[in-house]
């Protein structure tokens, strides 16, 4: 029976040898660093596309359930072009495409041109939960704030939206996990997060086994904190009466 060796993350990545402490010195860099380093990474991608998939699947959603028939359709055409192409493709469209076509791109670190790759697929998901959320809504509640003298914006900003977002935290809180585990398409693009990681450290050491299961326990680690963070914000902004929203 093969013995683990969970030592290997304090081996240094240039002469194999152990490093006191784990962490290394002097410009050594040991398997723990490299590893804790490509978390940063992952973490990176994930929350800064996180942000872009938020504020542009927001802003579609709510277009595709405006009264104008440009702005839905504006809407519907970003929601099925981003969500109906694989992520992988649209990485590789990303870096290796769309800078041939614009050369402004050029200069756009690889690492932001994932960050739009993956922000923006999420978005074309997102969309969809916002629509349904705002559609889920009374259609009293449009009229009602638009009988109260509020515009068409305002409507949205204070009597549909503060609604809508409350019943789309849960999906929301699915998607924020998903991407997480979907940063790992960076490695395509020789970004250093933790996929890429565990194929170089196992190719090195030769210990899949422990290189694998810490790189899944990070994974796991990231996305349970970010369920716990948004349920705790769901909890917050529950309207009280309803199941769950306490008294």
């Amino acid at each position: 029976m093969a013995t683990w060796d969970w030592q290997v993350f304090c081996k240094n990545t240039i002469d194999g040898e152990v490093v006191p402490r784990c962490f290394g010195s002097n410009g050594d860099i040991t398997y723990l660093d490299w590893m804790l380093s490509a978390w940063g990474w992952t973490l990176s991608v994930a929350l800064l596309a996180l942000v872009v998939a938020l504020l542009v699947g927001a802003l579609m959603g709510i277009l595709r359930t405006t009264p104008s028939k440009a702005l839905v359709a504006i809407g519907n055409v970003w929601t099925e072009l981003f969500r109906n192409i694989p992520l992988l493709v649209q990485v590789f469209l990303w870096y290796h495409v769309l800078p041939a076509l614009f050369p402004v791109l050029r200069g756009v670190p690889s690492f932001m041109l994932v960050v739009f790759a993956l922000g923006f697929f999420t978005s074309a998901r997102i969309s969809e939960q916002v629509r349904a959320g705002i559609q889920s809504l009374p259609k009293g509640q449009r009229y009602a704030g638009l009988a109260m003298g509020f515009s068409l914006q305002q409507t949205y900003r204070y009597v549909l939206l503060p609604m809508a977002f409350r019943i789309v935290i849960p999906p929301l809180t699915s998607e924020s996990m998903n991407i997480i585990k979907n940063s790992s398409v960076a490695f395509a693009v020789s970004i250093a997060e933790l996929t890429m990681f565990a194929m170089q450290a196992q190719e090195e050491t030769s210990r899949g086994v422990e290189v694998y299961l810490a790189v899944t326990g990070l994974y796991f680690v990231s996305a349970f904190l970010i369920n716990r963070i948004a349920l705790f914000i769901e909890h917050q902004v529950q309207i009280p009466g309803t199941i769950g929203g306490g008294k």
